[in-house]
């Protein structure tokens, strides 16, 4: 388990953009609307909500809501295997495991029982991969499109161009592009964008400062951070590292 953020937003947006960690969400107040793998979806009080590794997914407020409040847990990409990512995108982006999921968040908001939590996570891991069957669509994380997201992601907090990549890759930069958004919804540049506000975030967690955690995730200053990381967060690196004093 990486990180759990617990969040309320009113009118802020998120844009398509990708973890590199599943997202295992309740919705308290509110709900979401988001798209994942190209579907249309709903997150409300009513279900937990699974986000995959790896595919492009945004959000905002339900029409008529007066925004949302969540929380999130972040949890690292072998909780659960990923050759069953496009069974859970089909069936159980929406998991009815919302008892058992309020248990492992609240065992992770309380001081010693990690224990507890763990226990809790290791279960829903269990359930979901049940779930996870070969028996849904594939999606399509193959081929091209995987090999440049894996170039992408050895390269990280730094960047490799298109044109090096198709060097690398025997293919032209164009039909790298169109592999990668078709594959994966969002195209490699932004991609990267969203990872390098990952790792700055989890800079942050480690006790960096804004400017160090710019530099550090591949950021050309703070500014930079800061416009990306409200564009994909909804608060500056400044206050979200100040929140987790709190």
């Amino acid at each position: 388990m990486r990180e759990v953020l617990h969040a309320r937003m009113t009118t802020h947006a998120y844009p398509l953009h990708a973890h590199a960690d599943w997202a295992l969400m309740l919705v308290d107040e509110g709900a979401v609307v988001y798209t994942l793998g190209g579907r249309a979806h709903i997150a409300d009080n009513a279900a937990a909500t699974l986000l995959p590794p790896g595919v492009a997914h945004d959000g905002r407020a339900a029409p008529g809501a007066a925004g949302f409040a969540k929380r999130v847990a972040y949890l690292d990409a072998s909780w659960v295997s990923r050759s069953g990512i496009g069974a859970i995108v089909d069936r159980t982006t929406r998991v009815d495991l919302l008892a058992a999921t309020r248990r492992a968040h609240r065992a992770l908001a309380t001081p010693g029982e990690g224990l507890a939590a763990e226990q809790a996570l290791i279960e829903l891991s269990d359930a979901v991969a049940a779930r996870a069957d070969d028996t849904g669509r594939s999606f399509r994380d193959h081929g091209l499109a995987r090999r440049l997201r894996e170039l992408l992601e050895a390269r990280l907090p730094g960047a490799v161009s298109l044109a090096e990549a198709s060097d690398l890759l025997n293919s032209h930069p164009s039909h790298l592009s169109r592999s990668f958004v078709a594959a994966f919804g969002l195209p490699p540049h932004r991609y990267v964008t969203g990872r390098r506000v990952d790792l700055a975030r989890q800079l942050l967690i480690s006790g960096h400062r804004p400017a160090r955690a710019a530099a550090q995730a591949g950021f050309h200053d703070q500014a930079h951070l800061t416009r990306h990381f409200v564009k994909l967060l909804g608060t500056t690196p400044a206050r979200f590292r100040s929140s987790l004093a709190r």
